[in-house]
Formats: structure tokens, C-alpha cells, sequence
């Protein structure tokens, strides 16, 4: 390899690695700001915060075995998931300037942490199937473990396609490289695949069908009605 084209494989990776730090810092930051809303306390934030930038690439490590995870194990992950915590704890209004850059970046991310947590699948020798469903879980992972700890119906279940368009990104990278089609290329072009129904799904509101939710008749109202 000649000095260009290391200097083009060094780019690369400054650029892939600079991006994966800012989703994780959209990530943390939407974590920091649910946690805030609902009144946890500082540490709670910050707990937020790591959870949903760190939780999906942790629980994706454990099921493939590499220990310790990589959200533990790169200092600059916590970091970045701490910095977004104490920059929510510190001034709203930053946080609010920051509301359509963090959008940005956190579809971003979505594309990003789903595509690298396939690959990192297969690397470990996981099957075409398992490594679709880790790259999922990787982009999404952790904005469940957020709802659970808040108490909610997690948001994926709910509405907005955020799930799917990180299973149509680990998707195109799987297949790509099971059909011997990997390269940088692929893996950005996995990339821009998720991002663009991501950003799709945003602009034009976009979402997949569910049922309509009917009220459920309290005790008293069953009562009645069986006494009739």
C-alpha cells in the first residue's frame, strides 16, 4: 500500500470514528434530556446518559462474547456519554440550540451503530441472521433499556420508523459481505440506506400501521354489564 492510499484508509477511519463519537453524544444526549424531563437526579442523568449511548454495543458484546465490551473498554465512549450528561445538567438552553444538530447526528448513529454492530457480529463468526438482529439491537438497544428504566412503552414499539430503518442498515451490510461484496463502499452505503429512511420517515412523517387503541372498560362497567 502506497503513502496515498494509507492516507485515505487513515481519513476514513478518523472520519468513521468521529462520527460513531458524535452519535454516541446524540445518543447520551437524548438519555440525559428523557431522564431530566422525568426529575432523576444528577447521578440518574448521567446513568441515562451512558444507557442509551452504550447500552445496545454492551448487550451486542456480551451476546457475541468479546469481553470487555467496547463501552466499557474505550475510555472515549464514556467520556463522550458523560460529557452529554453534564452539558444537559448545565444549561438548558445549550441543549436547546443543540436540539436539530442532535437529530442530525442521532440519525446518524442510528445508521453507524447498526452497521458496525452487524459487521462486528459476523467478525465474531455469528451467522448472516444473528448478525442483522445484533446490528439492530446495537442502534436501538439502548433507547429500550431508557424507556424500561422511565417506565414507558418503549418508543420503538410505538411509532416512527427508528427500528426498522437500523434492520434495513445491518441488512445491507450483512448480505453485502455474504455476498462477497465488502468494502468501505458497502459499509457507507449501509450507511446512507438507513440514514435516508430514517430522515425520510421524519420529513414526511412516515410510520408503520397499528391498531387503533380502544379504552378498556373499567370493573364497575364489566360489573354492570354482567348484572344486565
Amino acid at each position: 500500500m502506497n503513502a496515498h492510499a494509507l492516507t485515505l484508509v487513515l481519513n476514513g477511519h478518523a472520519l468513521f470514528t468521529f462520527l460513531d463519537l458524535a452519535g454516541t453524544f446524540a445518543f447520551a444526549l437524548s438519555g440525559a434530556v428523557a431522564a431530566r424531563e422525568r426529575g432523576l437526579d444528577w447521578f440518574g442523568v448521567l446513568v441515562l446518559a451512558f444507557t442509551v449511548a452504550c447500552g445496545g454495543g454492551v448487550l451486542r458484546d456480551l451476546c457475541i462474547g468479546a469481553i470487555p465490551p467496547a463501552g466499557l473498554g474505550d475510555w472515549r465512549y464514556l467520556a463522550t456519554a458523560m460529557a452529554a450528561g453534564v452539558i444537559t445538567l448545565g444549561s438548558r438552553a445549550l441543549v436547546d440550540r443543540l436540539a436539530h444538530p442532535v437529530v442530525l447526528f442521532d440519525t446518524l448513529g442510528l445508521g453507524l451503530f447498526a452497521v458496525t454492530g452487524a459487521q462486528k457480529a459476523l467478525l465474531a463468526g455469528s451467522n448472516a441472521e444473528v448478525a442483522v438482529l445484533l446490528g439492530m439491537v446495537t442502534a436501538v438497544g439502548g433507547g429500550v433499556a431508557r424507556d424500561v428504566l422511565l417506565n414507558r412503552v418503549p418508543v420503538i414499539l410505538q411509532r416512527e420508523i427508528y427500528a426498522s430503518a437500523a434492520l434495513v442498515g445491518s441488512a445491507v451490510a450483512t448480505f453485502g459481505e455474504e455476498l462477497g461484496l465488502g468494502s468501505p463502499a458497502l459499509t457507507w452505503c449501509a450507511v446512507a440506506a438507513c440514514f435516508a429512511l430514517r430522515a425520510l420517515s421524519l420529513r414526511y412523517r412516515w410510520h408503520l400501521p397499528r391498531f387503533e387503541r380502544k379504552p378498556r372498560p373499567d370493573a364497575a362497567d364489566s360489573m354492570n354489564s354482567l348484572g344486565e
